[in-house]
């Protein structure tokens, strides 16, 4: 078998830069790119046989773990019965049933294949309901590639030193307003400026694609009345929080209700699905009942909806996000020790079983505070961790995620490699 050097060699020649997503190439942190060859569980492998414990968990899809039995058993079950219909099966009704029931606000639901079509689909609209054409959203705050959102973006964005893409109009990206993340103030100032233009404030109610940055006690509850006050609706993106940081997601944990919800990840289990959805006056707007056009040939696929539903199962265990707390709560206690011992200055920020550790000398609250990050030292501990069998995602300004396939010896494991890493980096600096 090719080894990951020549793998990553090959496809330079037929993919744009070796990859399919531009994270993944390691730009920010150098070295080749992992090619994977299996995952089961906590792990994964690569090419070169090299086994990891992994905390991408596909960038917080894979809640379960890796090839979960039941998953694995749904999904297959499924191929034998059709793995694309172009036609409404009662899967999409089954699943789109759960969602609805454990999140209230989603009175009715869409689905996609992908969160960048659901957060687009989502804004368009807020836009037709409101009539208005502006939307504010929040610096480093990321709601997929779609042309709107091209501003001030996290993740890929962020970890390539991007601050807008060419190809977009800019006729368009004056429609698109700016805000830091966790200043009400701020938001207050911008719908002075534009009181009755904007169609809705965007944003995730756990910022998790500048690192993960909670939000600061009053900011949520503010947009909620800000945006009812001018009449312009809130989105709550929760692509990444859905279904993580509780079984009805953040707005669950922060008792506030947006007027449209856009979900993804955990909802295909490990499978390409997004949705949309929110009060029923709104999204009676899209076609076949309104104006508002949106369609999709593979929306509502047979396989990810079983894998969706085989996933909500097993997540409405009672004692399902307690357990995954807890594990999340020992690793991000473990680093911040570590930090400690180390003296390299760092910052863990954390929410349900997402968390950043962050080369900050300060608390981070907001995107500029996370761009203050040490971006070389990161790059430094992600290859010594690497080095001892460590996956973290290859950039400063993503989230780890804790998966219920992770063990105490998984922890364990992390931690200990964690204070080697750091204590290197003390060394060499």
């Amino acid at each position: 078998m090719s080894n990951s050097s020549d793998l990553f060699a090959r496809a330079q020649k037929i993919l744009v830069g070796g990859v399919n997503s531009p994270v993944r190439a390691f730009r920010a942190v150098g070295g080749t790119p992992l090619i994977i060859d299996r995952a089961s569980g906590s792990r994964l492998w690569d090419v070169d046989g090299r086994e990891y414990i992994d905390y991408v968990c596909s960038w917080g899809a894979l809640i379960l773990g890796h090839a979960h039995p039941d998953i694995v058993a749904a999904i297959a079950d499924q191929a034998r019965r059709g793995t694309s219909y172009g036609m409404t099966s009662p899967l999409e009704i089954e699943l789109g049933d759960r969602i609805t029931h454990a999140i209230p606000s989603v009175e009715r639901i869409r689905f996609v294949s992908s969160g960048t079509e659901a957060t687009m689909s989502a804004v368009r609209a807020a836009r037709a309901f409101s009539k208005r054409d502006l939307i504010l959203k929040f610096e480093g705050g990321y709601h997929g590639h779609a042309d709107s959102f091209l501003s001030e973006a996290g993740s890929g964005f962020a970890t390539l030193g991007i601050s807008s893409s060419p190809g977009v109009p800019e006729a368009l990206a004056r429609l698109t307003l700016n805000a830091p993340y966790n200043d009400a103030a701020a938001v207050e100032r911008v719908f002075a400026q534009h009181a009755g233009k904007i169609a809705a404030i965007i944003v995730e109610p756990i910022a998790a694609n500048m690192g993960v940055v909670p939000p600061v006690p009053g900011f949520l509850e503010a947009l909620r009345a800000i945006s009812q006050r001018d009449g312009a609706l809130l989105i709550f993106d929760e692509v990444i929080t859905g279904f993580r940081v509780a079984y009805g997601g953040a707005q669950s944990a922060f008792d506030i209700h947006p007027d449209i919800t856009v979900l993804g990840k955990i909802i295909g289990g490990g499978l390409p699905v997004a949705a949309y959805g929110g009060r029923r006056e709104i999204m009676d707007q899209i076609a076949p009942l309104g104006p508002v056009y949106q369609a999709g040939t593979l929306s509502g696929n047979p396989l990810a909806m079983r894998a969706g539903i085989a996933t909500l199962l097993l997540l409405a265990a009672p004692a399902f996000y307690k357990s995954l707390r807890d594990k999340a709560r020992r690793l991000t206690e473990g680093l911040r020790s570590a930090l400690q011992e180390s003296g390299v200055p760092g910052e863990v920020n954390a929410a349900g079983s997402l968390l950043t550790l962050f080369f900050s000398g300060e608390p981070v609250r907001d995107y500029t505070g996370a761009k203050k990050s040490n971006t070389a030292r990161f790059a430094r501990f992600f290859t010594e961790m690497l080095s001892r069998g460590i996956l973290l995602p290859p950039s400063q300004f993503e989230a780890l995620f804790v998966s219920a396939a992770h063990t105490d010896d998984d922890i364990d494991r992390t931690l200990s490699a964690a204070r080697d890493s750091l204590k290197s980096l003390s060394v060499a600096s």
